[in-house]
């Protein structure tokens, strides 16, 4: 049955695991790439899942939808991923109906991501949703919400300065870099997968440090020299990775594969190296930082590092607050709205229909009788009635579902099904 609100019976959950419990090994177990998640929201569909909403990304991975408990999605997670119900346990969280979704806004702002004012996961929640409706798992509540979180993304990003100053991943690299690096205008640089965080994390190589010696490498050549071209830097094809690897100073791993694509093996140990590995799961197997002269840096130690930008993003957490705690007022009462709107509906329809048949009965009784200006009275004796049960639900005081099933019980109402 479709109600597409909460309630006691009718629960909106969260599952999942992120960076602050997580490792980047464990949150590599429980990734899922796009074929995964595909086969996941149709197996959903035929188990009865009604509104599903799936997000994998470097820093987190969740579920969010409406099941008959916790577990239902815990094991569809653990089903098409590496992970374990044992590992989930141990790692993930499990939030319910409006904890779940506070969750969302505070994720989906920005507020909740490894690095504060992230807004990369705006655009994830975008494509999670067109999923999602492609397979037949968005319904009204989630589009709704989807909607209220992208409404308060934006308002935060435009009224408050939490996501002022360069500060992300690719961002954090160049810093990285820059910082421990001696002479890294000099050093051969090899940029290994050109995907979003690849072609940021290029751009601000180029622009942070005037290099031009950088080579890039991707599994589709086009996208590399598409790039190549825009930042006038050299491209080479996949088959010479061990080439440049060899010949480079500093490799830059963006390559967000299932398994590594840069093992020991890949990695002479001639000289010193810094290897930075910006994917989940790892790309760098983890015995390439055990080689002479390697410095291995994985993704989680650069989204800790931390500078003044930061400092000032913390400032705007209270106005960011603010904007989440009117949006989603707003969008509470929508639900609100949506969950005793039936019942005032059929509370309404069944008056008038007792209306009618009583202005007919005392029509034939009593003679003369004005039925006009009876039907005018009555109508808005139903409208005051209506307003004041309506009125009686939306108080916070009371419970909302004891009242709907009295008054449905009292009057007898049929709700039909949406």
């Amino acid at each position: 049955m479709k109600k597409y609100h909460i309630s006691r019976h009718h629960r909106f959950i969260t599952v999942g695991l992120n960076y602050e419990k997580a490792d980047a090994a464990t949150r590599g177990l429980f990734a899922l790439d796009d074929d995964s998640i595909e086969i996941l929201l149709d197996r959903a569909l035929e188990e009865g899942i009604d509104g599903l909403l799936v997000t994998s990304t470097c820093n987190r991975t969740e579920l969010h939808g409406f099941a008959s408990a916790p577990q239902h999605l815990i094991r569809l997670l653990c089903d098409y991923s590496n992970g374990t119900e044992t590992d989930f346990d141990r790692v993930g969280y499990v939030y319910q109906n409006q904890e779940a979704i506070g969750h969302l806004f505070r994720v989906g702002t920005g507020l909740d991501s490894q690095i504060l004012g992230d807004f990369e996961i705006i655009s994830q929640l975008k494509k999670s949703f067109k999923l999602s409706r492609r397979h037949g798992l968005a319904n009204p509540f989630m589009e709704r919400l989807v909607n209220s979180v992208i409404q308060a993304s934006k308002r935060i990003k435009n009224e408050t300065g939490i996501s002022s100053g360069a500060t992300s991943v690719a961002f954090a690299s160049v810093q990285y870099l820059l910082a421990r690096v001696p002479d890294i205008s000099r050093k051969k640089i090899l940029l290994y997968g050109t995907g979003k965080i690849g072609r940021n994390t290029c751009e601000n190589l180029v622009k942070h440090t005037g290099h031009d010696q950088i080579t890039l490498i991707n599994r589709t050549r086009e996208r590399a020299d598409a790039l190549g071209r825009k930042l006038n830097v050299r491209v080479r094809p996949a088959e010479a990775i061990r080439e440049e690897i060899a010949a480079c100073d500093v490799l830059i791993v963006a390559t967000g594969a299932t398994l590594p694509t840069v093992t020991a093996s890949m990695v002479p140990a001639d000289k010193p190296r810094w290897i930075l590995d910006l994917t989940i799961p790892i790309n760098v197997a983890t015995g390439v930082g055990e080689l002479p002269g390697i410095t291995l840096v994985h993704l989680d130690r650069l989204s800790r590092i931390t500078d003044d930008t930061l400092a000032q993003r913390k400032r705007f957490i209270p106005e960011a607050e603010a904007i989440i705690g009117e949006v989603l007022a707003d969008f509470n009462q929508w639900l609100e709205s949506r969950r005793f709107a039936p019942v005032i509906r059929a509370l309404k329809a069944k008056l008038k229909t007792m209306k009618e048949e009583e202005l007919d009965f005392q029509a034939r009784k009593i003679e003369g009788f004005d039925a006009s200006q009876a039907d005018v009275v009555t109508d808005r004796i139903i409208q005051k009635i209506t307003r004041h049960f309506a009125n009686h639900l939306k108080d916070s005081e009371i419970d909302t579902e004891e009242s709907l099933e009295l008054i449905q019980k009292v009057f007898q109402l049929e709700i039909p099904e949406r």
